[in-house]
């Protein structure tokens, strides 16, 4: 098969997306709506991916992905009006008026599935189909185990997650990988390249706004809150709650804790042992963490946040805990352009950055418009790499500064101004282009 030149691909292509997490819904939906073929092929078992009970900084990539695509009529996100900072004794120390969009995992996951192939939930009903997008299709239970390239495409090979037995094969005329930091296609053209331990884990959990005492609930109502101390930071705000209710009573503080835990201590197996006392590599779904652990960790915060961050720490009932790595690939298209990788498979951004939702949705609507012709195949490169390399070498000095070194506050908040100026406004360096 030629490989077409910018501008000169047929009406209607097949596209196999290779994970069905957030990137890889983006890049369904803003392919779909060009009147492509799409399928998205999704490793975990079951229909739907189960919540991650996670919040999400809602930036400008994201928001514009949703003003561009989402047909679902519903608000998503609760408003926060202010930045401010936090001092061991929980006395505000600094502030800054600034409106930013907070939304949850699974409120803009639901989204996404209804926009992509029309699931409804109790988050929002399906839109109606749009009679000159392309079909939609996804399949679950499917894990991805080679690419074979043919002189008609990519044959993408699958077997089933809980069978192995059942197998199968996909023609596509172009696969997009899409399926994380641990990324399957990555791995296949880039074999040595593993995620790396960064020396610290966020612990992460949610607490229903109701639950919270009135000192704690003005600390984070409409308000991004910050507190930093030696190998600690913790933040927390306002996120939908149940179904992606922005009801005032029934929302939820999110809250992310970062906390240093050494490379091969004792402290790490046990943050990362489950329930089930198996070691986790990366990440212990909600309701999975150990008790024991958690306790360990509630006193741990009682002797070092502030009050109404240990109050949370404490409160929470379903916490997770996810091991900060570094990843990122060297390129992003393989096959002569047939095979490409987006969002976190392409880099994985520590979660300073607040980028990560930001990163996909961008790469997703760059990517369809390299694909309509719009958007040339240089400036597709240097805009997502640049944007790849960049965000993840700030992620990592961010990292590396507010947790292995003593910063004082005013280092600390220009830290957090950095990771929240506009991709628009960055210039990215060559060597953040060709990585």
């Amino acid at each position: 098969m030629a490989e077409p030149k910018d501008g000169d691909l047929p009406r209607k292509l097949n596209f196999v997306i290779v994970g069905g997490s957030l990137g890889g819904l983006a890049a369904g939906i803003a392919l779909k709506a060009l009147g492509h073929h799409t399928t998205i092929l999704e490793r975990n078992p079951t229909a739907l991916l189960h919540d991650q009970g996670a919040g999400i900084v809602a930036g400008g990539d994201a928001l514009e992905f949703l003003e561009r695509y989402n047909r679902c009529k519903r608000p998503i996100s609760v408003s926060s009006h202010r930045r401010q900072y936090l001092d061991r004794s929980g006395k505000v120390v600094h502030t800054v008026d600034m409106i930013q969009n907070m939304s949850s995992w699974d409120l803009t996951y639901h989204i996404f599935r209804a926009n992509y192939d029309g699931t409804p939930s109790p988050y929002c009903d399906a839109p109606h189909l749009d009679a000159s997008h392309g079909s939609a299709t996804h399949l679950h239970n499917r894990t991805v185990t080679s690419l074979e390239e043919t002189p008609t495409g990519v044959l993408v090979h699958w077997k089933s997650t809980t069978d192995p037995s059942v197998t199968g094969s996909l023609l596509a005329d172009r696969v997009i990988g899409a399926d994380g930091p641990s990324s399957t296609i990555r791995s296949l053209f880039v074999p040595n390249l593993e995620r790396t331990y960064a020396g610290y884990c966020t612990l992460r959990g949610t607490v229903p706004e109701s639950e919270a005492t009135p000192e704690t609930l003005s600390a984070f109502a409409h308000r991004f809150t910050f507190y930093h101390g030696p190998g600690i930071q913790i933040l927390a705000y306002l996120i939908p709650g149940i179904n992606g209710t922005v009801e005032p009573g029934q929302r939820l503080i999110n809250f992310v804790y970062y906390t240093n835990f050494p490379a091969n201590s004792p402290e790490l197996d046990e943050i990362l042992t489950d329930v089930h006392g198996t070691r986790r590599r990366i990440t212990i779904p909600p309701g999975m963490v150990s008790p024991q652990a958690w306790e360990k960790q509630k006193v741990i915060a009682k002797e070092n946040l502030p009050p109404q961050f240990a109050e949370l720490v404490c409160k929470a009932t379903k916490p997770f805990v996810q091991a900060v790595t570094d990843v990122i690939s060297p390129e992003h298209e393989f096959m002569n352009g047939k095979v490409v990788l987006i969002g976190d498979a392409l880099a994985g951004f520590r979660p300073h950055t607040v980028a990560s939702t930001s990163q996909a949705a961008f790469d997703a609507m760059i990517y369809a418009d390299h694909v309509q012709g719009k958007v040339s195949r240089e400036e597709w490169k240097r805009e997502t790499m640049g944007f790849a390399g960049f965000i993840q070498q700030r992620g990592v000095e961010m990292g590396n500064r507010s947790q292995h070194m003593v910063l004082g506050l005013e280092e600390y908040i220009a830290d957090r101004d950095q990771a929240s100026k506009p991709r628009r406004d960055e210039v990215y360096p060559e060597w953040a282009i060709k990585i």
